[in-house]
């Protein structure tokens, strides 16, 4: 069960997600997810848009294969090699979590594994 915190007492969320977000249940934390195609082994795309989009199909299959969904998800780490696509991120991620969005965090690394443009990671109460 997931309950979504808001005060006005700390700033708006800037894109799909909640300041907080309070659960009771089995805890699944999702490594992070880079956007290898799990059919070919290789990227899904050279622009970010698709590279994410990529990276939470993975954890949405890790998470059917655990019992739950996205809609499980109660907080997300995106990290990003540019923080330059954080608009096309959050416009992506925004097609998958619609309505009861996670808390979330979003931050700039120097690098990636095989140079990803984005990796996700995940914790879910199912």
């Amino acid at each position: 069960m997931k309950e979504m915190i808001h005060t006005d007492l700390a700033p708006k969320a800037i894109g799909p997600y909640f300041q907080a977000v309070a659960a009771s249940g089995k805890l699944v934390f999702v490594s992070g997810q880079i956007p290898v195609d799990p059919k070919t082994g290789i990227f899904a795309g050279s622009d970010i848009k698709t590279q994410t989009r990529q990276s939470l199909e993975n954890i949405k299959a890790v998470l059917e294969a655990a019992g739950g969904s996205l809609q499980n998800v109660v907080k997300a780490t995106v990290f990003l090699r540019n923080m330059g696509d954080f608009a096309a991120m959050n416009e992506v991620y925004g097609s998958y979590f619609r309505e009861n969005c996670p808390a979330r965090s979003a931050v700039a690394v120097a690098a990636l594994p095989k140079d990803a443009l984005v990796e996700i990671e995940a914790i879910a109460v199912i």
